[in-house]
């Protein structure tokens, strides 16, 4: 069960086809990688999650999710017996994607990697802590639409899977500017 990222920081490439560094638009030339740190700071401040899984059959399934970012690891969470839980028992591999949805600012993240269930109580109880901290009353106050989170993990109601990132883009739009930069871990 993965516990942290990957120690060392991933190489950083600008894919030219997919950004505007091959437009001649005024600033285009100046386009360059987004940093990895930035990519960190959004997928740490991100409030919902698009997971990627594959049925047995081969068809897609794609639903949100809240996830927390923790040590190099996206954590995101599902009850033991719904599709996604299903899909991942069968096919690890999956893709979290997050950003936002104006066509001319902001930043797409994609994270890829095998879903693999957290299991080592520190680790938990560090997740429902990330978790805890980044949704504030939602989990923690009793009206809280997650409310009880913490417990549903501790007694194994709630699996939380842990996604160390494979490979990562990011698809970044900024006054009429566009990046694709993917991260190799």
């Amino acid at each position: 069960m993965p516990t942290t990222g990957s120690a060392k920081q991933p190489t950083s490439e600008l894919d030219a086809r997919y950004s505007s560094a091959l437009n001649p638009r005024p600033g285009a030339a100046e386009v360059t990688a987004t940093e990895w740190a930035e990519a960190e700071r959004r997928l740490a401040a991100a409030e919902i999650f698009w997971v990627s899984t594959v049925r047995p059959d081969g068809r897609l399934h794609v639903t949100p999710v809240i996830a927390a970012w923790h040590d190099g690891v996206l954590y995101f969470s599902t009850g033991p017996g719904e599709q996604k839980a299903r899909n991942l028992a069968h096919h690890a591999h999956c893709a979290l994607t997050t950003g936002t949805n104006s066509l001319s600012e902001g930043l797409d993240l994609v994270v890829e990697g095998q879903a693999e269930p957290a299991a080592d109580p520190a680790v938990l109880e560090e997740v429902i802590a990330a978790y805890e901290a980044k949704y504030g009353a939602h989990i923690t106050s009793p009206e809280g639409t997650f409310h009880g989170f913490g417990d549903g993990i501790r007694k194994g109601d709630v699996v939380v899977f842990a996604v160390v990132p494979e490979t990562a883009y990011g698809f970044g739009r900024r006054y009429g500017l566009f990046t694709h930069t993917r991260w190799r871990f």
